[in-house]
């Protein structure tokens, strides 16, 4: 009799934002019946926009999905956190991590790593072409800050 593999239980990260929660449904499937791959990448792709849009302030798209990992099956009912942040700002572009984490309907308050990704973000203007990122204002503070 052969054991069923269950990864060890995850603890979910400090360091990045809870960007977005979702529940997959059975119409949310492939032939095996987990989660289709697609559909976890288009809610990577959402929870991913989120940290962008604040720096981009307007238009942007997905320029590049520079690694994609499945650790582990979705399964439907899993209750999916979605962390991100952000690694680089450049000139036109975002770029932000994203870690997904399940949490299996049959074990609440546990959970497991299921997917992590990196992917870019352009800002683009009204024409689709790139623009650059808008930079903060400097603040009294972070002058001070900077003189020391």
């Amino acid at each position: 009799m052969s054991a069923v593999f269950s990864p060890p239980a995850a603890a979910l990260p400090t360091d990045k934002e809870l960007v977005l929660k979702v529940i997959p449904m059975p119409a949310d499937t492939n032939g095996n019946g987990d989660i289709f791959g697609g559909w976890v990448m288009a809610q990577v792709d959402l929870a991913g926009s989120v940290l962008p849009a604040r720096y981009i302030q307007g238009r942007m798209a997905t320029v590049a999905v520079n690694e994609f990992i499945f650790k582990q099956p979705v399964r439907v009912g899993d209750i999916l956190s979605f962390f991100s942040a952000i690694t680089r700002v450049g000139n036109t572009s975002v770029t932000v991590e994203v870690e997904v984490y399940a949490e299996r309907f049959s074990s609440q308050g546990q959970y497991v790593k299921v997917t992590e990704a990196r992917l870019t973000y352009v800002a683009i203007d009204e024409k689709g072409r790139p623009r650059p990122v808008p930079r903060p204002a400097p603040s009294p503070a972070a002058d001070a800050a900077a003189a020391q």
